[in-house]
Protein backbone atom coordinates (compact mmCIF):
# COMPACT_ATOMS: atom_id res chain seq x y z
CA UNK A 1 0.00 0.00 0.00
CA UNK A 2 1.28 3.48 -1.11
CA UNK A 3 1.97 6.19 1.54
CA UNK A 4 0.63 9.83 0.62
CA UNK A 5 2.52 12.16 1.55
CA UNK A 6 0.12 15.35 3.29
CA UNK A 7 1.73 19.02 2.19
CA UNK A 8 1.04 21.82 4.44
CA UNK A 9 -0.02 25.07 3.34
CA UNK A 10 1.17 28.30 5.01
CA UNK A 11 -1.85 28.43 6.98
CA UNK A 12 -2.03 25.30 8.15
CA UNK A 13 1.57 25.71 9.23
CA UNK A 14 0.47 28.43 11.17
CA UNK A 15 -2.08 27.14 13.20
CA UNK A 16 -0.07 24.34 14.32
CA UNK A 17 1.29 25.19 18.29
CA UNK A 18 5.07 25.51 17.95
CA UNK A 19 6.40 23.64 21.32
CA UNK A 20 9.81 24.68 22.14
CA UNK A 21 11.57 23.68 18.78
CA UNK A 22 12.40 26.34 16.15
CA UNK A 23 10.59 25.58 12.70
CA UNK A 24 9.85 25.95 9.29
CA UNK A 25 7.92 25.31 6.17
CA UNK A 26 10.04 24.27 3.19
CA UNK A 27 8.05 23.04 0.46
CA UNK A 28 5.08 21.87 2.68
CA UNK A 29 6.95 19.83 4.91
CA UNK A 30 8.17 20.98 8.16
CA UNK A 31 11.38 21.42 8.79
CA UNK A 32 12.87 21.45 12.63
CA UNK A 33 15.57 23.61 13.58
CA UNK A 34 17.85 23.45 16.37
CA UNK A 35 17.45 26.21 18.96
CA UNK A 36 20.50 28.82 18.67
CA UNK A 37 22.82 29.59 21.57
CA UNK A 38 23.59 32.84 23.47
CA UNK A 39 26.08 34.24 21.30
CA UNK A 40 23.81 33.29 18.07
CA UNK A 41 21.34 35.72 19.75
CA UNK A 42 23.72 38.59 21.00
CA UNK A 43 24.65 39.10 17.58
CA UNK A 44 21.12 39.33 16.43
CA UNK A 45 20.48 41.77 19.05
CA UNK A 46 23.16 44.06 18.00
CA UNK A 47 22.00 43.54 14.33
CA UNK A 48 18.20 44.41 15.53
CA UNK A 49 19.62 47.44 17.64
CA UNK A 50 21.36 49.35 15.16
CA UNK A 51 18.92 48.48 11.73
CA UNK A 52 15.79 49.57 14.43
CA UNK A 53 17.38 52.72 15.43
CA UNK A 54 18.07 53.74 12.07
CA UNK A 55 14.44 52.84 11.01
CA UNK A 56 13.04 54.85 13.74
CA UNK A 57 15.23 57.55 13.90
CA UNK A 58 14.64 57.94 9.54
CA UNK A 59 11.09 57.04 10.27
CA UNK A 60 11.45 54.36 7.19
CA UNK A 61 10.38 51.35 8.17
CA UNK A 62 9.42 48.12 10.45
CA UNK A 63 11.92 45.71 11.72
CA UNK A 64 11.19 42.56 13.14
CA UNK A 65 13.35 39.54 14.68
CA UNK A 66 13.30 35.98 16.19
CA UNK A 67 12.58 34.57 13.45
CA UNK A 68 9.27 36.19 11.90
CA UNK A 69 8.21 34.26 9.24
CA UNK A 70 6.91 35.40 5.49
CA UNK A 71 5.97 33.27 2.78
CA UNK A 72 8.83 33.02 0.25
CA UNK A 73 6.48 30.43 -1.96
CA UNK A 74 3.67 29.24 -2.67
CA UNK A 75 2.13 25.24 -4.25
CA UNK A 76 3.90 23.90 -1.96
CA UNK A 77 4.20 26.48 0.01
CA UNK A 78 7.20 27.43 2.05
CA UNK A 79 7.45 29.51 5.61
CA UNK A 80 11.17 30.64 6.05
CA UNK A 81 12.18 33.45 9.02
CA UNK A 82 15.25 35.16 9.03
CA UNK A 83 16.89 35.91 12.17
CA UNK A 84 16.10 39.85 11.73
CA UNK A 85 14.44 41.38 8.71
CA UNK A 86 13.31 44.98 7.35
CA UNK A 87 10.34 45.95 5.88
CA UNK A 88 9.31 49.72 4.49
CA UNK A 89 6.66 51.61 5.19
CA UNK A 90 5.25 51.77 1.66
CA UNK A 91 5.20 47.92 2.00
CA UNK A 92 3.57 47.49 5.54
CA UNK A 93 2.22 50.92 6.69
CA UNK A 94 3.49 51.81 10.10
CA UNK A 95 1.85 50.58 13.04
CA UNK A 96 1.40 46.66 14.24
CA UNK A 97 2.59 43.99 11.72
CA UNK A 98 -0.03 41.60 10.67
CA UNK A 99 -0.46 38.80 13.35
CA UNK A 100 -0.04 35.83 10.74
CA UNK A 101 2.48 35.21 8.64
CA UNK A 102 2.66 37.73 5.81
CA UNK A 103 2.88 37.42 1.54
CA UNK A 104 4.90 41.01 1.92
CA UNK A 105 9.04 40.31 1.39
CA UNK A 106 11.24 41.88 3.78
CA UNK A 107 13.36 44.06 1.72
CA UNK A 108 16.56 42.99 3.71
CA UNK A 109 17.15 39.57 5.47
CA UNK A 110 19.84 39.23 8.35
CA UNK A 111 20.82 35.55 9.14
CA UNK A 112 23.09 34.84 12.07
CA UNK A 113 25.57 31.96 11.64
CA UNK A 114 25.29 29.01 14.17
CA UNK A 115 27.82 26.22 14.66
CA UNK A 116 25.22 23.65 13.35
CA UNK A 117 24.60 25.46 10.31
CA UNK A 118 26.21 24.04 6.70
CA UNK A 119 27.31 26.50 4.29
CA UNK A 120 25.34 25.25 1.68
CA UNK A 121 21.68 25.21 3.10
CA UNK A 122 22.52 28.64 4.10
CA UNK A 123 23.36 29.43 0.56
CA UNK A 124 19.84 27.63 -0.25
CA UNK A 125 17.65 30.17 2.24
CA UNK A 126 20.06 33.04 0.37
CA UNK A 127 18.81 31.84 -3.06
CA UNK A 128 15.27 31.20 -1.90
CA UNK A 129 15.19 34.69 -0.16
CA UNK A 130 16.01 36.12 -3.41
CA UNK A 131 13.65 34.39 -5.52
CA UNK A 132 11.13 35.76 -2.95
CA UNK A 133 11.65 39.34 -3.83
CA UNK A 134 14.01 40.13 -0.97
CA UNK A 135 16.67 43.18 -1.97
CA UNK A 136 19.84 42.60 0.16
CA UNK A 137 20.76 39.50 1.99
CA UNK A 138 23.25 39.93 5.02
CA UNK A 139 24.88 36.48 6.68
CA UNK A 140 26.69 37.15 9.63
CA UNK A 141 29.43 34.65 10.88
CA UNK A 142 30.60 35.23 14.47
CA UNK A 143 33.12 32.89 14.63
CA UNK A 144 35.06 35.00 12.15
CA UNK A 145 33.42 38.41 12.98
CA UNK A 146 32.77 38.54 8.95
CA UNK A 147 29.44 39.44 7.45
CA UNK A 148 28.41 38.38 3.59
CA UNK A 149 26.15 40.97 2.12
CA UNK A 150 24.57 38.75 -1.10
CA UNK A 151 22.90 41.48 -3.75
CA UNK A 152 21.19 39.16 -6.54
CA UNK A 153 23.32 41.16 -9.22
CA UNK A 154 26.88 40.59 -8.07
CA UNK A 155 29.75 38.16 -6.22
CA UNK A 156 28.86 38.44 -2.34
CA UNK A 157 31.24 41.35 -0.77
CA UNK A 158 32.56 40.04 2.40
CA UNK A 159 33.22 42.72 5.78
CA UNK A 160 35.23 42.70 8.79
CA UNK A 161 36.85 44.94 11.10
CA UNK A 162 36.38 48.46 10.22
CA UNK A 163 34.71 48.11 7.09
CA UNK A 164 31.41 49.70 6.98
CA UNK A 165 28.14 47.53 6.65
CA UNK A 166 25.81 49.77 3.90
CA UNK A 167 22.73 49.59 2.81
CA UNK A 168 22.44 51.99 -0.03
CA UNK A 169 19.72 50.35 -2.27
CA UNK A 170 17.17 50.01 0.66
CA UNK A 171 18.26 51.93 3.38
CA UNK A 172 19.95 55.16 1.24
CA UNK A 173 23.33 56.45 2.77
CA UNK A 174 22.97 57.04 6.26
CA UNK A 175 22.86 53.28 7.06
CA UNK A 176 26.78 52.90 8.07
CA UNK A 177 27.86 50.92 10.68
CA UNK A 178 31.58 49.15 10.83
CA UNK A 179 31.42 45.30 10.52
CA UNK A 180 33.28 44.95 14.16
CA UNK A 181 30.45 46.72 16.34
CA UNK A 182 28.42 43.99 15.06
CA UNK A 183 30.32 41.43 17.29
CA UNK A 184 31.35 43.18 20.54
Amino acid sequence: MATIEVLLTAEEFFAIPRGDQPKELVQGRIINMTPPATRHGQVCGRVFRYLDRFAEEHNSGHVVCNDSGFITQRNPDSVRGPDVSYYGFDQVPAGPMPSSYTNVVPRLAFEVLSPSDIWAEVLEKVTEYFRAGVIVVCVFDPAYETIQVFRGDRQPESLSGDAELKLPEVLGEEFAVPAKKFFV
